[in-house]
């Protein structure tokens, strides 16, 4: 097979929350007090190859409003090529934008390592929603089928950053309580949905080691056939909590499907 390496209301916060949800494919530049990440992470492991939709190098720091920055670096641990990640009450994300068509979904294979779970976390509690690791999907699809709630939201999204949310994003998590296997629907829309990938602090301090079926995914998380992906992102977040976690990510790699 073929593959390509890749290197989660007030009007403030529905704001925040537009851009959240484009943070995986939206069009906004890198902070310029960050552009040492995209030239580091160009150059490690991270750096896409050709093929598949794959937009070599293109990855960019993305912050939302309102909130901390997490600071992501290049980093060789393990003899791994990582992505380091510290969240001090932050959240940001990196992201890269793709294009990869249904007939072309196979497997995600990823990994990560945490040293500590986040205390007080709570992916099911808009409040304490907090993630030591994501690695976030973001899908094409027809926004026809918003509802009124996700239609609003996608608008302003739109007029603030020029483009509409994304139809659908997906994320594999790791949870303090929600058994693996679990998807859980983001408290303030529908269109986006985790599903935990680990829970509780058994695996801590270890490399953990993924090979996700990402249609068989987003089918178990949506109930209906993914459109085109369109961005892939990493994220640690600990603005809720206002905590403090570190999280090491290795490279992504998409391998097509037959």
């Amino acid at each position: 097979m073929a593959s390509v390496r890749f290197v989660g209301l007030g009007l403030r916060g529905l704001a925040a929350m537009g851009v959240f949800l484009l943070a995986a494919c939206g069009t906004l530049q890198p902070p310029p007090e960050v552009p040492a990440n995209g030239a580091e992470l160009a150059t490690s492991a991270w750096a896409l190859a050709s093929g598949a939709g794959a937009r070599p190098g293109i990855w960019k720091h993305q912050e939302f409003p309102g909130k901390q920055a997490s600071a992501y670096r290049s980093a060789l641990l393990d003899g791994r090529d990582v992505v380091r990640v510290d969240a001090v009450s932050s959240a940001s994300m990196l992201r890269n934008k793709v294009r990869v068509e249904p007939i072309d979904f196979g497997h995600l294979r990823f990994s990560w390592r945490i040293p500590a779970l986040i205390t007080g976390a709570d992916l099911t509690d808009r409040q304490h929603a907090d993630s030591p690791v994501r690695v976030v999907l973001a899908f094409e699809g027809d926004r026809s089928k918003f509802s009124a709630r996700d239609g609003m939201l996608s608008e302003l999204a739109h007029a603030l950053t020029g483009e509409p949310m994304p139809y659908a994003t997906l994320m594999y998590v790791w949870c303090n309580h929600s058994a693996p296997g679990t998807v859980l629907t983001n408290t303030r829309t529908s269109r986006i949905r985790k599903l935990v990938l680990e829970s509780g602090p058994a695996k801590l301090n270890r490399w953990l080691d993924y090979e996700r079926d990402v249609r068989a995914d987003f089918i178990k998380a949506y109930g209906e056939e993914p459109g085109a992906l369109v961005s892939i992102g990493i994220m640690t977040d600990t603005d809720n909590t206002e905590s403090s976690a570190t999280a090491w990510y290795g490279p992504l790699r998409h391998v097509r499907g037959r």
